[in-house]
């Protein structure tokens, strides 16, 4: 069973009551002075604070997608460096493959021309030959017959670090959201392509070019909006691309329209940060080249080259979010350059989680709606 099983979470919360009933139960027995009643109360102690401790651990991964399984729970995803496809590029039928559909979640099942569509996709990179999975949201204007020649504007949907590309269609509700809005009539349709940014499992790569190694800005700046404009019907003309994301995701779509204002029209950084770290997880990113660390600092972007021509929102919470003074800098920087739009979500108090970013999700979402365009 798999670390994000139902039934692995129901099994954890059955040993939790069970054990703790049978301390209660067992308890009268074990009330001697013996080594071995001792050695009772404290096994059963151990067994159901382990229990307990593993039930609630199991929710919480559950509710947030910290890990996808039990190899990356325990740290066996050791292998460093970037997926590649060694087969020649498009020997396959092309970049883009669909390998699997789904209704959208709380649609009740309902078909792509009512309730939209949710499609499991592979990806390689012509550029930068990194290959992963995305999960891309279909609305259903993209199914009916009076929109067959529509082209649709679309975004990226960037997750944390490490994070699960599937927490974003069910754990953070985007395509739902996405769904709603429209129906309400407050944000268009839209085409979201939902992925993380770690494309070089384990490695944290900051959506960095990264010397001698995974070229990550190339694969979202280049490869990724041309492999689905060519498979999906997405406006190819300027001002039709936005980018979204959490935590390093957030930075990363600060970032990518930041450096790439001809391709991301608007660029939403939720509960970001504005420099990339290096830490384990991220390894040597730059390799001695100050260029590209400079560049990967939005404080010395801002400083150092031309104001972007795009659009960026920030988010933060007064209460809860260790980058609240940084966010409120980053907007006074940003509306200093004159070209650069700013905007801003400030919550009065949230965490850097799932629930803080399910309260900023629909803004943002009618935020990008209003930036993009569609061809």
């Amino acid at each position: 069973m798999g670390l994000t099983s139902n039934n692995v979470l129901v099994l954890a919360v059955a040993s939790a009551v069970l054990l703790f009933i049978g301390t209660v139960w067992l308890w009268p027995r074990l009330a001697r002075r013996t080594w071995r009643s001792v050695a009772g109360r404290v096994g059963l102690l151990f067994a159901t604070q382990l229990a307990l401790f593993a039930a609630v651990g199991l929710a919480a991964n559950q509710a947030f997608g910290f890990y996808a399984s039990w190899a990356d729970l325990f740290g066996q995803e050791d292998e460093q460096g970037v997926v590649v496809d060694h087969t020649p590029y498009g020997a396959k039928g092309g970049p883009l493959q669909v390998v699997g559909t789904e209704p959208v979640p709380g649609t009740g099942g309902a078909g792509p021309r009512t309730g939209g569509q949710v499609q499991q996709i592979d990806l390689v990179g012509r550029a930068s030959h990194i290959a992963t999975r995305a999960y891309v949201y279909l609305p259903p204007e993209y199914f009916q017959p009076r929109f067959r020649t529509r082209a649709f504007p679309a975004a990226v949907v960037l997750t944390g670090y490490p994070g699960t590309a599937k927490a974003l269609v069910d754990k953070l509700d985007y395509p739902r959201t996405a769904l709603r809005l429209a129906k309400d009539g407050k944000a268009q349709p839209m085409i979201l392509v939902m992925m993380r940014p770690t494309v070089a499992p384990p490695r944290d790569t900051e959506c960095v070019d990264v010397p001698g190694g995974p070229q990550t800005e190339t694969f979202f700046a280049e490869d990724l909006p041309e492999a689905v404009s060519a498979h999906y019907r997405v406006g190819r003309e300027p001002g039709g691309w936005g980018v979204v994301g959490d935590s390093t995701g957030g930075y990363c779509a600060l970032k990518l329209a930041m450096h790439h204002p001809e391709v991301y029209a608007a660029g939403a950084g939720l509960s970001a940060y504005y420099d990339a770290p290096l830490d384990p997880t991220t390894g040597d990113l730059f390799h001695g080249d100050e260029e590209l660390r400079d560049r990967a600092n939005l404080w010395w972007c801002l400083k150092h080259l031309p104001a972007p021509d795009t659009s960026l929102l920030v988010s933060s919470s007064r209460i809860g979010e260790s980058n609240y003074k940084d966010t409120l800098k980053f907007i006074t920087r940003v509306k200093a350059t004159k070209l650069t739009r700013i905007s801003s979500i400030i919550l009065e108090s949230g965490g850097h989680n799932f629930n803080t970013w399910r309260r900023e999700i629909p803004a943002t979402l009618q935020w990008m709606s209003g930036r993009l365009g569609s061809g």
